[in-house]
C-alpha cells in the first residue's frame, strides 16, 4: 500500500479516537445523495417496468396495424400464427366513444375482443373483479372500475353508447341511433391510464359501432418467452402485406415512455445536486484539514515526500470518502425500498390521503425495479465527484512549502 494512501486512512480514522466528526459528515453527505438518486431512479424504473408489464399483459409484444381497416383478417392471423416464436394472435377493433349512464357521460376507449383468442394474447381474466369474460356478448359490456365510478353503473345496468359516426351519418342525412350495453362486469388493471379509459366489448359490438363490416383495426400478438420482439417483428415484416406492418410494444407506446424517460433522467441530474452538495462539504472538510495539519504537511516535505505524493494524499482522502459515502447510500437506498410500501401506506393513512397515489402517481403500490446500469452510473458519479472535491484541498496542499509549513502556528 502506498504510504500516501495509509497516511489518508490514518487521517480519516485515527486509531483508538472516537469516528471523527469531519469525515462522519463527510461520508453521510455523499451517503444521503446516493440514497436518494437509488430510490428516485428505482422508482422511475418501476413506473415504465410495471407499465410495460400491464402492456404485455392486456395487448401483448407486437401489434400489427395498418395505415387503413384490415380486410383479409382470417388469412393474416393465419400468416402470423405460422411465424416462429409466435404464441397467439387475436384481432381488435378500438376506438373513442360516448358512454351515459343516468345522464353522466364518460368517453373511454371501446376495445372489442375476439373471444375466441383474446386468452391466447391478453390474459384479461386476472384483471376481471366482477363477472366473467365468458358473461360477454354483443349486447354487453365489462367497464374499467374508475369509468363505471365515473358513471355510476352498477353490474346490470343499462347504458347508452354513442358512437362518432353519429355526426358522420348526421353530415350525410342519415341515422345512426346509439346502442345500449347491459354492464355485465368490472375490471381493474392497475394502472389509471388504463383503468380510466377503456372498457370492453365483442368484436361484433365494435365492429357495429364503428361500421367496419369484417374489418378490424389491428392485431395484437403474444410472443413466446425468451422471443425478441424486434427480431420478431423483423420476421413478421418480411412476409406481411404490403401497408400492413408490425409494430412492438415499445413502437406503439413510444411517446408515453419518452415522457417516462425523460421525467427519470430529469430527476437524475436534479438529484444529483445532491451529491454535488455533499462534495463541497467534502472539499470544505478537506480545506480544514490541510490548514489544521500544515506543520504535518511541511514535516512530510521536508522528509522528502514529493508534491505529487502529498497532493494524492488529499485526493485519496476523498476518494475514501466517496467510496465509503456510496456505499452507505446504496445500503440504505435499498433498505428503504424494501420497506416502501408500508412506509408510503403508513405515511397516507396518518395524512389521511390513501387514494392520493392512486390519483396521482397511478399506481395503487409504489413501483421500484432497479436496472443494474442506473446503480453503476450512480455509484461511478459518485465517487468521481466525491474524488474530485479532492482537488482543491490537494492543491493546496502541494503548494505549501516545507520551511514556510513548519513555522505555521
Amino acid at each position: 500500500m502506498p504510504w500516501y494512501f495509509y497516511l489518508a486512512l490514518k487521517q480519516l480514522f485515527p486509531t483508538g479516537r472516537r469516528f471523527p466528526f469531519f469525515t462522519a459528515i463527510s461520508i453521510l453527505g455523499v451517503a444521503l445523495g446516493v440514497m436518494v438518486l437509488v430510490i428516485v431512479t428505482s422508482v422511475m424504473g418501476g413506473f415504465g417496468y410495471e407499465l410495460r408489464r400491464m402492456i404485455v399483459q392486456t395487448e401483448g409484444e407486437v401489434q400489427v396495424k395498418s395505415n387503413e381497416l384490415i380486410e383479409d383478417v382470417t388469412g393474416i392471423l393465419r400468416t402470423v400464427r405460422a411465424v416462429p416464436g409466435v404464441a397467439g394472435a387475436t384481432p381488435f377493433a378500438a376506438g373513442p366513444v360516448m358512454v351515459l349512464a343516468g345522464g353522466r357521460p364518460a368517453f373511454p376507449m371501446f376495445r372489442g375482443l375476439d373471444l375466441d383468442s383474446v386468452e391466447s394474447v391478453a390474459n384479461l381474466q386476472r384483471f376481471i373483479h366482477a363477472g366473467t369474460l365468458a358473461d360477454l356478448d354483443d349486447d354487453s359490456i365489462i367497464l374499467s372500475a374508475l369509468v363505471a365510478q365515473e358513471i355510476n353503473a352498477r353490474l346490470g345496468d343499462l347504458v347508452t353508447i354513442t358512437s362518432p359516426l353519429l355526426i358522420e351519418k348526421l353530415n350525410s342525412d342519415e341515422i345512426f341511433l346509439p346502442r345500449k350495453y347491459r354492464v355485465v362486469g368490472y375490471f381493474e388493471i392497475g394502472h389509471q391510464h388504463l383503468d380510466s379509459s377503456t372498457i370492453y366489448g365483442t368484436m361484433r359490438a365494435a365492429q357495429e359501432i364503428y361500421g367496419l363490416g369484417s374489418r378490424v383495426h389491428g392485431i395484437n400478438i403474444r410472443l413466446q418467452p425468451g422471443v425478441n420482439e424486434e427480431d420478431a417483428v423483423v420476421r413478421l415484416n418480411q412476409i406481411l402485406p404490403p401497408r400492413v406492418r408490425a409494430y412492438s410494444w415499445t413502437k406503439s407506446w413510444e411517446s408515453f415512455l419518452w415522457v417516462l424517460q425523460l421525467e427519470k433522467t430529469i430527476n437524475f441530474f436534479l438529484l444529483l445536486f445532491i451529491v454535488i452538495i455533499a462534495a463541497f462539504s467534502v472539499m470544505s472538510s478537506l480545506l480544514i484539514s490541510v490548514v489544521r495539519k500544515t506543520r504535518e504537511i511541511g514535516l512530510l516535505g521536508a522528509l522528502g515526500a514529493r508534491t505529487r505524493d502529498v497532493a494524492l494524499c488529499f485526493c485519496s482522502q476523498a476518494f475514501v470518502i466517496g467510496v465509503a459515502g456510496t456505499a452507505v447510500g446504496v445500503a440504505l437506498g435499498f433498505g428503504v425500498l424494501a420497506i416502501r410500501n408500508p412506509l408510503v401506506h403508513g405515511i397516507a393513512a396518518l395524512l389521511n390521503r390513501q387514494d392520493t397515489l392512486r390519483q396521482f402517481y397511478q399506481f395503487t403500490d409504489l413501483p421500484s425495479h432497479p436496472a443494474l446500469n442506473d446503480i453503476v452510473l450512480i455509484v461511478v458519479m459518485a465517487i468521481v465527484i466525491s474524488t474530485l472535491a479532492g482537488l482543491l484541498p490537494a492543491w493546496r496542499a502541494a503548494k505549501l512549502k516545507p520551511v514556510e509549513a513548519l513555522r505555521s502556528e
